[in-house]
Formats: structure tokens, C-alpha cells, sequence
């Protein structure tokens, strides 16, 4: 027995713990170390990788270039073939002119109305549910989890008729949610990927910080106000994020729930009003109402990989 133990801790290197640091970092890839530590090797490793840089670029950027530059054209380059990769002349006025003839600051307002009404919405009752499933434990909790995220396989269009004749002639109420906030914010709050995210991040959260808050006489309320939240801030920003961006970006739900022109979206009303309006315009405003969302995915990317990777303390 003593033999075949020590002649096991020689092939490990002489440790308990297993294999050798050089077995570890011997792992295998597309491309050895020789083979790219040789000149041939390394030309062809960094041409593959600027033609796969490249290709996913203007997979990406083109559609957003071609919408920039589109709203700096005239009617007739925009409409032409082929297209042109440069403006000949560049239009700054077809920006100006579609804000005014579609009157996107009215459609913004509105958008913006109903992006943070569905988000306070979202924060109270997504972290209320989140909460209640990760830390007070109630019967079936499990249960009502796998069905929340049972809802997550269920196509979106496929609920659009039940959630339409539910806003319609409401349950029990039996009021009428077309043309109002309500239409567009209680079918926001069910969302159960970001109940999932705020579960997954309440979990982290050692329970020895609840038991202490209880000893000290806090309610579940309170420790949940005073001693949760505070230390959730990088989950609750990606949840606001998803929240917003969520209601801007839609098209189908405001087009059906909102038909006055007066209280539609800005994608809604932007497609309403679409007819009789230049190209060259019209894309203006499409690029227009895409700077919001770019704005927050730039300066918050961070925020959105820390906020799904963090873990509740950092020790």
C-alpha cells in the first residue's frame, strides 16, 4: 500500500493534489504553441484573426452605418443602385426635419413615460417575487419557479392574443386598458427572466447576513430594504436596462394597445407616420430614436457583465 502511494505521488509531482502545473497548461486548441510560436504559423493565426474581426464587424456595424449615413443623403442617393458608400453631400437637415414633421419629442416623451413606469413597476414586484422564492422559502416555491421559467419557452407572439383580449375587457375589473399606461406596464411586470436573474443573485447573499439583521429584530422587510438592496445594486442595474430597453425596442404590444396617434411610441409612431414622408427623412428618425439604446448600451457594458457575473460579496 505505502509503495503505490508513493509511486502515485511521483507521477503527480510529488503532491496530493493531482497532476503536474505543465500537465495542467498542456490543453489542447485549434492552434499548438509550436505551431504558432513558428513564422508561418503566426502569419496565419493573425490573418484569420483580422479576416473573422472584420467579418463580424461589418456584420454589426453595417446596418448602423448605412442608417447613419442614410439620414445625411439626399431622396434620390438613398433610393439608388447601387447604393453609395459615401454621401456625395452631406444633409445635416434631415435630422431637424424629422424631428419636426414626425414630432419626435412628443413620441420620445411618451416612450421614455412608459419605459420607467414599467420599470418601477418591474423593480417592485420582480424583486418582491425574487426575494420571496430565494430567501423566505414558501411552499411550492420550486414549483412556481420551474413554471415562471417554463414561460420562457412559450414564444412571445404566442401569448399576444390572450394578453390582448386580457387588456381588452379585464378580469374581474372588467375595464378597458387600450390607450392607457396600463396596457403597456402590467403585461412588463411577468417577466420572468429577470425574477431568474434577481433569484440567482439573492442566493449568493450569505444567509448569515439575514440571521444577523433577525436577531437584531429586523422584519423580512426591513432586511430586505436595509440589507439586500444595497448590496443588489449591480443586479438592479441590469434589470433597469433590461426593463427599459425592453419597452423601447418594442413594436408589436404598443402598435395593438396604443391606436391614438397621440399616446403611440416612438417606433409605433415613426411607422405611422411613415407614408408620404422622403426616405432620407425617415431614416433620420429611425437613426434618431436607435441613440438611446446604443447611449445605454455603451456607457453601461460594464455595468450589464459585472451585474450578471457579481456574486453577493466579494471575499
Amino acid at each position: 500500500m505505502a509503495s503505490n502511494t508513493l509511486v502515485s505521488r511521483r507521477r503527480t509531482g510529488g503532491r496530493r493534489g493531482g497532476p503536474r502545473e505543465s500537465d495542467l497548461g498542456r490543453q489542447r486548441t485549434l492552434i499548438s504553441p509550436a505551431q504558432l510560436g513558428r513564422p508561418r504559423g503566426k502569419v496565419l493565426y493573425w490573418i484569420i484573426f483580422a479576416v473573422v474581426i472584420a467579418a463580424f464587424t461589418i456584420a454589426f456595424l453595417g446596418p448602423l452605418y448605412w442608417m447613419v449615413t442614410g439620414g445625411l443623403k439626399t431622396t434620390q442617393e438613398v433610393v439608388q443602385s447601387p447604393p453609395t458608400a459615401f454621401p456625395t453631400s452631406v444633409h445635416t437637415e434631415n435630422y431637424s426635419q424629422a424631428w419636426n414633421v414626425m414630432d419626435l419629442s412628443r413620441l420620445l416623451f411618451n416612450t421614455l413615460y412608459y419605459a420607467f413606469g414599467a420599470l418601477a413597476f418591474q423593480l417592485i414586484f420582480d424583486v418582491a417575487a425574487a426575494y420571496s422564492l430565494s430567501k423566505l422559502r414558501p411552499v411550492f416555491g420550486k414549483v412556481i419557479l420551474g413554471m415562471m421559467l417554463a414561460t420562457l419557452m412559450i414564444p412571445a407572439t404566442v401569448l399576444v392574443v390572450p394578453q390582448y383580449l386580457t387588456v381588452l375587457d379585464v378580469p374581474i375589473f372588467e375595464r378597458n386598458l387600450l390607450n392607457s399606461p396600463w396596457a403597456i406596464w402590467l403585461p412588463s411586470v411577468t417577466n420572468a427572466f429577470n425574477i431568474f436573474l434577481l433569484k440567482r443573485f439573492f442566493d449568493s447573499i450569505p444567509r448569515e447576513l439575514l440571521d444577523a439583521a433577525a436577531i437584531d429584530g429586523a422584519s423580512p422587510l426591513r432586511t430586505l430594504r436595509s440589507v439586500v438592496l444595497p448590496i443588489s445594486r449591480p443586479i438592479l442595474g441590469v434589470v433597469s436596462i433590461f426593463a427599459v430597453v425592453g419597452v423601447w425596442k418594442d413594436f408589436l404590444w404598443p402598435m395593438l394597445t396604443l391606436p391614438d396617434p397621440s399616446k403611440q411610441t416612438l417606433n409605433v409612431g415613426i411607422y405611422s407616420l411613415a407614408s408620404g414622408v422622403p426616405e432620407n427623412v425617415l431614416i433620420a428618425a429611425l437613426t434618431i430614436a436607435s441613440v438611446p439604446t446604443l447611449l445605454i448600451f455603451l456607457l453601461f457594458q460594464r455595468n450589464i457583465m459585472s451585474g450578471l457575473t457579481a456574486g453577493g460579496l466579494k471575499g
